[in-house]
């Protein structure tokens, strides 16, 4: 596992120069969308793989946002922005695996989680981590490619496999998964979905954590 995560790492950092070139236009709808999820539930915010930072400046100034990543090229990249534009906002980056989150249980308001959990080796436990940080009736919010279900658009994604995993996007990874851990951890009530730009590529998806007053009755 170790040497899957280096290897992640150093892909990661190989392409920070570059990725703002390449993703940041493509992915801005599907980043707005999700701060604006994150923020309906408060202002205190944990960014799981924050990459470059992209997603910085678009939270309020009256927000705490925490951001951590595994690529320590990335976060430079992100310092870099959050230096050169005074974002004051953001208390924390640093270098974190998402299956081991080094916070205390239920300190977030909401937990944000951008082309992030396709590529982590173990998806279901970066799931519980989040749940684990995220205060109850919090939410976690995935931004993300998610591989259609069936239907054309599942026989389309099949032939493009390889292409999308080189640029690191899974067609293999649904929607039926996130569901079906949630289900199965009892960690939370509810799942909804929305597409976003580019015509439903990316999804936003909510992942409700229970309240306390749902869990006492």
């Amino acid at each position: 596992m170790s040497n899957h995560l280096d290897q992640m790492r150093k892909a990661y950092d190989k392409w920070a120069p570059i990725y703002d070139l390449v993703y940041d236009g493509l992915t801005a709808p599907a980043r707005r969308t999700a701060v604006r999820a994150a923020l309906s539930n408060g202002k205190r915010i944990l960014e799981v793989g924050v990459g470059t930072g992209l997603s910085l400046r678009n939270y309020p100034r009256d927000t705490e946002v925490y951001g951590v990543d595994l690529s320590y090229g990335m976060l430079v990249r992100a310092r870099e922005k959050i230096s050169r534009r005074r974002l004051r906002h953001v208390r924390l980056i640093a270098a974190m695996d998402a299956c081991r989150l080094g916070f205390a249980d239920e300190i977030f308001d909401a937990v944000v989680a951008q082309f992030v959990i396709t590529l982590v080796p173990q998806p279901e436990v970066a799931l519980e981590e989040m749940a684990r940080v995220l205060r109850p009736g919090g939410e976690i919010i995935l931004a993300n490619h998610l591989g259609a279900e069936e239907g054309l658009q599942a026989a389309i994604e099949e032939k493009c496999a390889g292409i999308a995993k080189r640029i690191g996007w899974s067609t293999e990874f649904k929607l039926s998964r996130i569901e079906n851990w949630a289900q199965a951890s009892g960690m939370i009530e509810r799942v909804s979905a929305r597409d976003a730009f580019p015509g439903g590529f990316f999804k936003v998806v909510r992942l409700r954590k229970p309240s306390d007053s749902a869990l006492a009755a």
